[in-house]
C-alpha cells in the first residue's frame, strides 16, 4: 500500500547522513528541492510537469508550524532557489493529506493518522501519547482534503472539533492510540471523509441536496439550497452530519446470519421522506417522515400500517434481478475456506439458489465515462443488493464470479467500455464456471463497439437504470465468437511493448487507426485529468486523427507486411493502404461498420465456416455475423476514408477476405491494437485462429 511506503520513507529519512536528513531530524521540514525529490520517490516517476512540484509545494506552505493557516510571503520568484529553505513544508502535513485520499481498512487508516506513528517528533519521541495540538494538526489536513473533494468544510469542522474535544476521555491533555482509535471508529463524518465505513452500518456519502430534504434522526430540514448532508448509498437514509453519531437507525441487512432464515422473505423497513406518496395499506397520503419504505420491494407505508400489511416481501418489479438477503447466509470458515467473500467482521457468505429468479451480477468500472461510473455504481447499490454489485477497482471480477459460482441461473451486467468487457470475459474464462452466464453491457466507455453491435447503444446517457434492468430481463441471448491471437516477434530480444490480450472479442488492426489509438493511449496515461469525459475523449481522438492524416506515418503499408488467409496469400500491391482491420463484430471506431451492409442473393450458395473467400465479386454479397466462426479482413486507405465511413459518406472500406484463420507477417515496427488497446510492435508474426 502506498501509504505504508510513505510512512516508512519518513522514518528512514532522519537516518540519512546528509544535510537533508539532519534538517528533517531537527525540524521535520523540507525545502522545495527535497520536496520534489520526495514526490518523485513517492509517485514512482522520474519526471512530471514543470510547475507541478512548485504548485503543490506552495500549497503546503499555507500551513504554519502549529497547524493554522497562513500565507507565504517574500517569495522572490517562481524558480526553486536557496530561499526555499526559509519557507519549507512539514512532511507530516503532506503525509496526512495524501493518506486521507488512500484506501485502507478503518483501523489501519486511523493508526496511520495517529501522530506517533506518522512521525517521531522531538517533544514526544519514544512516547505513546500525543498532545491535542498534534491531533488538531491532523484534523487541519483532513479539512484541506475535504475541501479538495468539494465538501462544505464549514459544516464539517465543528463535527471534527467536537470529536477532538471528546477524544481525550480522561482530560489529561494528551491522546493515546487507544483513545484515538475509539474516537475515530465512532465518528461517522470522519470515517466518510476517509472513505471508510463500519461493517453492518450505512454506507455513507456526502451529498448536496437541491430540494427540501429532512434528517431522519432529528426530523428537521437540511436548510439552504444545495445543503450538505450524509446519505446512505444503499437505503437513502439521510441525516445531518452532526446527527450521524446520534444512534441512527441501522441499514437494511444484506444477508442472514443463520440457515433458518433462508427463504423467509421479510420486509426491511427504512424511515424515509415518502413525498406525499400513498400508503400501500390504507391508500392515504403519507406525511413528511411519517412513513417507511421497504428497501427491496420499495413499498411505502405509514408507521402504523407497517405491522398491518403483508409481512412477506415480493422484491417489487425487479424481483428477477435482486439477490435478496434471505438468499445469502453466513457459513463457518470450515465450510468455505475461500477468502474472496469474507466480510470485514469475519462472516463467510454463500448464496442459496432461489426458484424462478435470475439474480444479476453487476460489475462497474468507476473509471469509465468520467464520473459516470461512480454514479452508476451507487445507483445499482440502491436498486439491488450491494452484495451483488462489484467495483472493479477493488479486486477485479474474481470475487464476484467466485461468489456466484454455485448458481446455474444468473446474468451478468458489465458497466464500462470495450476494455472492461474484454477484462470480464477473460476473467470468466479463467474462473472455470459450471455454466457460462449471458453478459449484458451498459456502455460507459468512449467507443463502446461491443455494446453497439449488441444493441445496447453507443453510450449511457443517464436514463433510468430500472428500465435498463427490465430490458435485460426480456433481452435475447446471442452467441459471440472469440478468437485466439498469438504475436511472435522475429527477434526474441526485441519483444517491444507487451501484447494486451490473447483473445480478440471485437477486432484487431494494424496501421493508421492503431497509430491514432496509440497516441491517444499514451497521452491519457501521461495526463489522465484531460480525459475525464466521453466528449473530451472524442475531441482528443479527432485531434490525433487530424495530425495522423498530415503525417501519414503508415503510408505504403503493403510493403511492410504480408497476409495469408487459410494459407492463401492476399495481393495488396494494387491498393494504397495505410491500415488493415480484422473484424469479429460489425462496429469499430465508435460506430463505424467497415465491412458495410450486404445482402446475399436469393438461392445463393451457403459458405462453409472453414472456407476462405477472396474473390472481389463474391465478397460483395457476403454478410457479417458475430457467431459464424469467420473473420472479415478490411483495408483502409487512411484517416480521410475512416472519417467518410464514420459519417456515412462512404459505405465501407476495401473488402479483402472472409476467413477462419489468418496469419500476418511484418518486417518493421508497426502500431497494432486489440479491442481498442494499442501497442507498438517490432517485426513479428501474428496468428489468429478460432479457439478449439
Amino acid at each position: 500500500m502506498m501509504t505504508c511506503y510513505f510512512y516508512s520513507l519518513q522514518l528512514f529519512l532522519p537516518l540519512v547522513p546528509s544535510d537533508f536528513g539532519f534538517y528533517f531530524l531537527s525540524f521535520q521540514c523540507v525545502d522545495a528541492l527535497g520536496f520534489c525529490l520526495f514526490l518523485k520517490t513517492y509517485l514512482e516517476v522520474d519526471d512530471f510537469p514543470a510547475d507541478f512540484c512548485q504548485r503543490l509545494f506552495r500549497y503546503f506552505q499555507h500551513v504554519d508550524h502549529d497547524g493554522s493557516s497562513k500565507t507565504v510571503v517574500n517569495r522572490k520568484s517562481a524558480a526553486l532557489s536557496e530561499d526555499s529553505w526559509e519557507c519549507g513544508v512539514f512532511l507530516r502535513d503532506v503525509s496526512c493529506y495524501f493518506s486521507v485520499l488512500e484506501e485502507a481498512q478503518p483501523r489501519e487508516k486511523l493508526e496511520c493518522h495517529f501522530p506517533q506513528l506518522i512521525i517521531y517528533t522531538l517533544n514526544i519521541c519514544n512516547s505513546s501519547v500525543v498532545s491535542l495540538q498534534e491531533v488538531d494538526r491532523i484534523i487541519t489536513q483532513m479539512m484541506r482534503a475535504a475541501d479538495y473533494l468539494g465538501w462544505d468544510v464549514t459544516e464539517l469542522r465543528p463535527v471534527l472539533k467536537d470529536m477532538m474535544t471528546a477524544i481525550d476521555v480522561d482530560d489529561s491533555g494528551t491522546v493515546t492510540l487507544e483513545e484515538w482509535l475509539k474516537g475515530g471508529m465512532n465518528n461517522v463524518p470522519l470515517l466518510v471523509l476517509l472513505g471508510l465505513k463500519k461493517d453492518g452500518h450505512h454506507i455513507w456519502r456526502m451529498k448536496h441536496f437541491n430540494k427540501p430534504t429532512y434528517c431522519s434522526v432529528c426530523q428537521s430540514m437540511l436548510l439552504g439550497l444545495g445543503k450538505q448532508g450524509l446519505c446512505c448509498t444503499c437505503c437513502k437514509y439521510t441525516v445531518h452530519s452532526q446527527c450521524a453519531n446520534k444512534n441512527p437507525e441501522p441499514c437494511a441487512r444484506t444477508f442472514v446470519q443463520t440457515k433458518k432464515e433462508i427463504g423467509i422473505a421479510v420486509h426491511d423497513w427504512i424511515r424515509a421522506d415518502c413525498n406525499s406518496t400513498k400508503c400501500e395499506v390504507c391508500h392515504k397520503k403519507i406525511k413528511t417522515l411519517a412513513g417507511r419504505r421497504c428497501v427491496w420491494c420499495k413499498d411505502m407505508r405509514h408507521d402504523e400500517c407497517v405491522l398491518i400489511g403483508l409481512s412477506s416481501c415480493h422484491c417489487g418489479p425487479l424481483k428477477d434481478h435482486i439477490l435478496p438477503p434471505w438468499a445469502i447466509h453466513a457459513v463457518s470458515k470450515e465450510e468455505d475456506t475461500s477468502l474472496l467473500n469474507v466480510t470485514p467482521d469475519g462472516h463467510v457468505l454463500q448464496i442459496v439458489p432461489m426458484a424462478d429468479t435470475h439474480p444479476l451480477l453487476v460489475f462497474v468500472n468507476p473509471k469509465s465515462g468520467g464520473k459516470q461510473g461512480e454514479r452508476v455504481l451507487r445507483k445499482f447499490q440502491y436498486l439491488l443488493n450491494p452484495r451483488q454489485v462489484y467495483n472493479l477497482s477493488n479486486g477485479g471480477p474474481a470475487p464476484g464470479l467466485h461468489f456466484f459460482r454455485n448458481l446455474r441461473k444468473y446474468r451478468i451486467l458489465v458497466c464500462g467500455g470495450d476494455g472492461t468487457v474484454g477484462w470480464l470475459l477473460d476473467a470468466i474464462d479463467k474462473a472455470e464456471l459450471q455454466v457460462c452466464p449471458p453478459v449484458a453491457v451498459l456502455p460507459l466507455g468512449t467507443g463502446n463497439d461491443m455494446a453497439r453491435c449488441l444493441r445496447w447503444g453507443g453510450g449511457y446517457e443517464g436514463s433510468d437504470l430500472s428500465e435498463i434492468l427490465k430490458e435485460i430481463e426480456s433481452s435475447e441471448v446471442v452467441p459471440l465468437d472469440r478468437w485466439s491471437i498469438q504475436v511472435i516477434p522475429n527477434d526474441p530480444k526485441d519483444a517491444g511493448d507487451p501484447v494486451p490480450y490473447e483473445i480478440i472479442n471485437n477486432y484487431f488492426s494494424i496501421g493508421v487507426d492503431a497509430s491514432i489509438a496509440h497516441r491517444f493511449h499514451s497521452m491519457r496515461e501521461k495526463f489522465p485529468q484531460r480525459f475525464n469525459s466521453r466528449m473530451k475523449n472524442k475531441l482528443w481522438y479527432f485531434e490525433f486523427a487530424t495530425s495522423e492524416s498530415i503525417s501519414a506515418s503508415c503510408k505504403k503499408l503493403n510493403e511492410c507486411l504480408a497476409i495469408e488467409c487459410c494459407g492463401r496469400h492476399l495481393d495488396l500491391s494494387h491498393l494504397p493502404l495505410e491500415g488493415i482491420a480484422v473484424l469479429n463484430i460489425p462496429s469499430m471506431h465508435g460506430g463505424s461498420n467497415l465491412w458495410g451492409e450486404s445482402k446475399r442473393p436469393d438461392g445463393g450458395p451457403e459458405v462453409q465456416p472453414s472456407e476462405v473467400i477472396t474473390d472481389v465479386e463474391h465478397l460483395k454479397t457476403v454478410t457479417q455475423d458475430i457467431s459464424d466462426k469467420r473473420l472479415e479482413v478490411v483495408g483502409l486507405e487512411g484517416v480521410i476514408e475512416m472519417g467518410q465511413i464514420y459519417t456515412g459518406l462512404k459505405s465501407a472500406g476495401h473488402r479483402l477476405a472472409q476467413t477462419s484463420r489468418i496469419t500476418i507477417r511484418t518486417i518493421k515496427a508497426l502500431p497494432m491494437q486489440i479491442d481498442g488497446e494499442p501497442w507498438m510492435q517490432p517485426p513479428c508474426t501474428v496468428s489468429i485462429n478460432f479457439p478449439l
